[in-house]
């Protein structure tokens, strides 16, 4: 199991140039993908007054965050390693890839750059809003729970094959391509119950700027659950005790 191998990290870890240039680098990943991602949702509002849970809003942001994804993965690959979602993070840490100290610098630059990308998108549009993740009528959060940790176990099984995997060689942009489109397939299969999120920075910087906290837990414990869930059973399956690597930070992706 991996779990043995989750490490605090060293306090001089905090300040070391490389996490913060890590953070920095997760920082706009995030930014880029948020802004694309909630922009999208924002656009096809405005164009069409009929609201992004139709079928054609489903599939603008499924392409729109598939894409999206693709380049702030790919961009960012070779600094942090684009994990682009403190839930991917929480499953690097699970797995051993990275410590804890580490990982918190990652988690404090995604939420800011999520949150920085929505006060961009409110400020540039004029003010409209940047609408919360929401679950739909009939939709319980129980529901939407399971719905998290499904989808968000799917995206970081991708991550650990095609990015975490010492026996992955070198595959190139197929890890960036592999996590945009899983992430693009899961907007379409949830998208329409509870926004399919599988990512808790996607879903926090609108609740702050919107300050909409309705069952904004969902988009927390979901994506964790599925992100340990995969970690623990790639890395005890597939891995195994081969001597493991730090997650890719030097163009593994």
């Amino acid at each position: 199991m991996p779990i043995y191998r989750m490490a605090i990290g060293t306090p001089g870890e905090m300040s070391h140039p490389d996490s913060i240039k890590s953070a920095l680098a997760e920082f706009f990943s995030t930014l880029i993908f948020v802004f694309a991602g909630e922009g999208s949702g924002m656009a096809f509002n405005k164009l069409t007054d009929s609201g992004s849970a139709t079928p054609s809003g489903v599939i603008m942001a499924s392409l729109a965050h598939g894409f999206g994804l693709f380049v702030a993965v790919s961009v960012g690959a070779n600094i942090s390693g684009g994990h682009v979602n403190p839930a991917v993070t929480f499953g690097a840490f699970v797995g051993g890839h990275i410590t804890l100290l580490r990982a918190i610098w990652y988690w404090i630059g995604q939420l800011a750059g999520s949150v920085i990308a929505c006060l961009l998108l409110k400020f540039s549009t004029g003010g409209l809003e940047t609408s919360a993740f929401a679950l739909s009528s009939g939709v319980s959060a129980w529901n939407a729970l399971v719905f998290e940790i499904v989808m968000t176990f799917g995206l970081v099984y991708t991550v650990y094959a095609t990015a975490v995997d010492p026996k992955k060689g070198n595959i190139g942009i197929i890890a960036p391509l592999a996590i945009g489109f899983i992430v693009g397939a899961n907007i379409l299969a949830g998208g329409a119950f509870d926004g399919a999120s599988m990512n808790p920075a996607v879903s926090f910087g609108p609740a702050v700027v919107s300050w909409t906290w309705t069952n904004h837990w969902v988009y927390w414990v979901g994506p964790f659950i599925g992100a340990a869930i995969a970690a623990i059973v790639y890395d005890h399956i597939f891995i195994g005790d081969v001597q493991h690597e730090q997650l890719p930070t030097a163009g593994d992706y």
